[in-house]
C-alpha cells in the first residue's frame, strides 16, 4: 500500500507541476499578445521609437525580447519571452502586432 500511494503521490505532484507551469505559459503569453498590441498602437501614432518599446516592455513579461519595425504603411511589433520557471527549457513565446500607420491613412469623408 505505502509503495502505490507513494507513486500516486508522486504522479499527482508531477501533474500538479504541469498545470502550474502551462498556466504560467498560458499567463506570459495573453501578456505578450497585450504588449504586441500596446506597442502596435504607439507606433501606428508615430510615437517615438524609445517610447514604442519602453510602452511595450512595461506590458511585457520581464526579459521580452521586443522588434519594432516599419513595412510600407504597417508596423509590426514582436514580442518574444521565456515563460518563469523552468526557464531552462529552450521553449519562448512569441507574438506580434501589426497596425496601419496613422500617417498614410487619408483624411477621412464625412456624410451629409
Amino acid at each position: 500500500m505505502t509503495a502505490e500511494a507513494a507513486v500516486v503521490l508522486s504522479v499527482l505532484v508531477a501533474f500538479t507541476m504541469a498545470l502550474v507551469w502551462g498556466l504560467l505559459v498560458v499567463a506570459a503569453r495573453i501578456e505578450c499578445v497585450d504588449a504586441a498590441r500596446a506597442g502596435a498602437r504607439a507606433a501606428a501614432r508615430q510615437d517615438p521609437a524609445e517610447a514604442v518599446v519602453t510602452v511595450t516592455r512595461e506590458a511585457a513579461p520581464r526579459g521580452a525580447r521586443v522588434t519594432v519595425a516599419r513595412e510600407g504603411d504597417r508596423v509590426r511589433v514582436t514580442v518574444a519571452a521565456k515563460p518563469p520557471v523552468l526557464s531552462g527549457l529552450p521553449f519562448e513565446v512569441r507574438e506580434e502586432a501589426v497596425a496601419l500607420a496613422e500617417d498614410t491613412v487619408g483624411p477621412r469623408e464625412e456624410g451629409p
